[in-house]
Formats: C-alpha cells, structure tokens, sequence
C-alpha cells in the first residue's frame, strides 16, 4: 500500500512512520451526545447492562472453579490504587508535571487470568457456554450456574472446541476459562508470544499452536482452522462485539470504585485515562463504557510502543483494519508482547474514531526502566506492556500538540490540579519469579 499521502499531510503519522515518541491529538473528537445514536446502534447500554447480568450468573461456578475469586464472591474485579510514589518519582526522574491524583487501575491483578484480557476473553468464553448450554436444554437462566460444574456439563462442552489467536494475554483468558468449563481450546500464538504463557497454557491443557509470523497471521490462521470445524467457535480479537462488551463493563465498576474513594468526576474534576493498545479490543471497550458514563468529562488516550502504533495510525488514516505498521516502515517488533499487533481492528477504529482524545507512543526502553521505578517506588510489578501507560501522565503537559489538547478542552491548571489521571495496568500476576528477574536486570540503552 502506498502510504506517502498519509505521512506527508500528517506530522504525527510521519513522526509515527519515524518511529519517534509521538503525540496524537484526534481531530475527529466529538462530544458524546453528537455521537449517541450512532453509537447505541452498535453497542448499547442494554448491551453492557446484560454482559453485567450475566457475568453475575456465572459468579458462582467461577468461585467453584476458582477459589481465589470466592472473597468477592465469583466477580472479577481488580483495585484502584492511589501510586503517589510513583507520581513524585516520574516527576523527578522524568522533569514533568502530574497534576491531580495519580492512580493505577490493576487489572495486571485480575484473577484467573492476570490481565485486562480476564474481562473480555472470560466473558466471551461464558457467553458460548451459555448459549451453547440453553439452546440444548441442559440450562435455565433462573438456576443456579454452579450447575455448570458437574461431570455432565463438562462432558457436554467437550463436545465443542474453542480457538483463538493471540500474542498471549487474551490466550490465556481463553484458554483457562475454556478448559475450565471442559472445552477443547486451541490457541494459535504469534511470534512475539513469550515462552512462559506458552508453558502456562500447556499446563492447564490447551494447545498452543505457535507461528514464526506476527498476530495478524495467527489470526487469520487461527480462524480458518476454526472455520473448517463445526463443532469449534473462534474467539475474533479482530471483530468480537462480545469481547467489546465485556471490557465495557469495567467502567461501571470503575466508578463504584470512584465513588467510594470520595472521588468527583465532572467538568470541575475531569478524569484522564491511559490505556495500553494491541489491536484495540480492551482500551476500546474500556473508553466506551467510559464515556457513556462521563461523558465528555473524561478524557482517554491510548498508549502504544513506537515500533508497532497500529491502532493509531489506523484511527488518524481512516485506514482502520488495512492500516499496517509495516507499510508505514515500521517494525512491528516491541518489547510490548501484548501490544505487538501490526494491524487493528476495524470494528473497534471505527467506533473510537468520536470517542478517543489521541494517544502517546513509547519508546521500548522506557518499558523497563518504569517497571524497576514502580517496584522500587510502589512496590508494584506490572509487565513491561503495561508500564507503556506512563508515558501518558509524564507528557500530557510536555509536548505542544497535548498542552493545546488541554487548551481546548477547558483542561487548564485549575481543573488539571482536581483531575484525576489513571495508568490502566493490563497484566503481570501471572508472570512467573524468574521472568520479573529478567524483566528488572533488563536494560535497553
């Protein structure tokens, strides 16, 4: 594809094309209600509402499952937790300014899976189970889904085969879940894979089918195996409406947490959110459900590594789905396993298109450096994709392009001083002792 257009009439897709740190201001940003109709024609609040019901029903066979869930009985949830060391420090180390309060949403933490992924890739799997279960009179919704732990439900699902493609978090999201409930899994996993969730997924039972070729390719790969079986259903991190839905429903849940942390969200106090982008599914889901519950008062921005800004590059082109690192002259290869997605997804480029404020790329060594700053200063550990959201909060008041984005968005000192500004950690519990070893003695000059 001849890309030269996009990068001549765009500074930012040009510094992106250079692979630089850059900052994307979205120039297609509109208010919500300009946007409602549309966009309840595609996901709707009755949508959310129904993935949050059902995630309720499930509770009890997860904290059957799962015994790590049975304090919250069944629900997936992760804290939100003040980092002010973590603030001062970026501040002192990086020469920047963060107003407001800084804090860490961490789904890094989220049980059975340790990634945003346990959103949308559990809720997915529990989706089919269900429609899978009621359509073959083996479940009533009004009964209790602990049923779905017996001998014969597990029988009955491992009838059914599911698949998915992925650089690993959502693999394993898939992949535990699925084989929990009985179903054969097959994961198709891309080149930049990590060895340890290879292992971890074999460990529970799944295939792992590997590929010396980029997420893209075990993709498609993987949903063309799936395509020739009947009996198997593929999880499409590309186009998945169910997966959006299950990230929306974080923001719900968020602002319960909000609220009982005494915290405002409105003109007078916005909320700014930082969130790490793969192809584009969780962030997106993620802002979604945001902004139908603030509004315009909140602010989200994606962050990507400077080797693989697809996403983007996707929304700031209009190329969507066909916008490809590679033709930009970018790698594709990051440090960022999780967000080594040389493509986005269209489904979720076209919705953010009215709904993103921008986004901040980072450079890879920058990943390492915020991982041994956070556990030193917090005494947090996150994985190296997920420290990428840093970059958000240490330049929002840096460069020219996002100081003019707070210009005119009414975002001046006052109102930045009682924001509230969150990096969105999207895994790291599952990280095995001897990986957090390598990942803190990692330096990239």
């Amino acid at each position: 594809m001849d890309v030269k257009k996009y990068i001549e009439r765009d500074p930012a897709v040009r510094e992106m094309s250079q692979m630089r740190e850059t900052v994307w201001i979205n120039p297609r940003l509109l208010p919500v209600g300009i946007t409602e109709e549309s966009l309840q024609s595609v996901v709707s609040d009755k949508d959310i509402a129904d993935a949050e019901a059902r995630l309720g029903r499930f509770a009890p066979f997860i904290a059957e499952r799962f015994p790590e869930t049975r304090k919250d009985g069944g629900l997936i949830e992760s804290s939100l937790d003040d980092i002010p060391s973590m603030r001062e420090a970026l501040e002192r180390e990086y020469g920047c300014r963060i107003p407001g309060r800084l804090l860490m949403k961490m789904d890094s933490h989220l049980a059975i899976a340790g990634s945003v992924k346990a959103r949308g890739g559990i809720y997915e799997v529990l989706k089919h189970a269900e429609d899978l279960a009621v359509a073959a009179g083996r479940l009533d919704y009004d009964e209790s889904y602990l049923k779905l732990a017996s001998p014969e439900m597990r029988d009955f699902f491992g009838r059914f085969t599911m698949q998915v493609g992925s650089t690993g978090n959502l693999g394993m999201s898939i992949g535990i879940m699925s084989a929990a409930l009985g179903f054969k899994v097959k994961v198709h996993m891309s080149a930049d894979a990590r060895q340890w969730k290879k292992d971890l997924l074999r460990s529970k039972g799944v295939e792992v089918l590997e590929y010396d070729a980029d997420y893209s390719k075990a993709v498609a790969e993987g949903r063309r195996l799936s395509g020739l079986d009947p009996s198997s259903y593929f999880v499409d991190d590309e186009k998945s409406a169910d997966l959006f839905i299950g990230y929306a429903v974080a923001a719900g849940r968020l602002r319960t947490q909000l609220e009982e942390k005494g915290i405002v969200v409105d003109a007078g106090h916005p909320l700014i959110v930082y969130i790490p982008a793969g192809v584009g599914g969780a962030p997106g889901g993620v802002t979604y459900g945001l902004k139908r519950i603030f509004g315009d008062n909140v602010h989200c921005f994606f962050i990507e590594p400077a080797r693989c800004p697809s996403v983007m590059l996707g929304i700031a082109t209009q190329l969507f789905e066909k916008a490809n690192v590679h033709d930009f002259g970018i790698s594709g290869r990051t440090e960022a396993d999780g967000l080594a997605c040389a493509s986005p997804s269209g489904f979720v480029t076209r919705i953010m298109t009215n709904l993103v404020s921008g986004g901040f790329t980072v450079e890879d060594r920058r990943l390492y450096d915020y991982l041994r700053l956070l556990d030193r200063m917090e005494g947090k550990r996150i994985e190296p994709s997920s420290c990428a959201a840093f970059i958000g909060p240490c330049n929002l008041l840096r460069t020219a392009a996002s100081r003019e984005y707070c210009s005119s968005h009414g975002l001046e000192d006052g109102k930045l001083a009682g924001s509230t500004q969150i990096v969105w950690a999207t895994g790291g519990l599952l990280v095995p002792d001897e990986i957090w070893e390598e990942y803190l003695a990692y330096f990239i000059l």
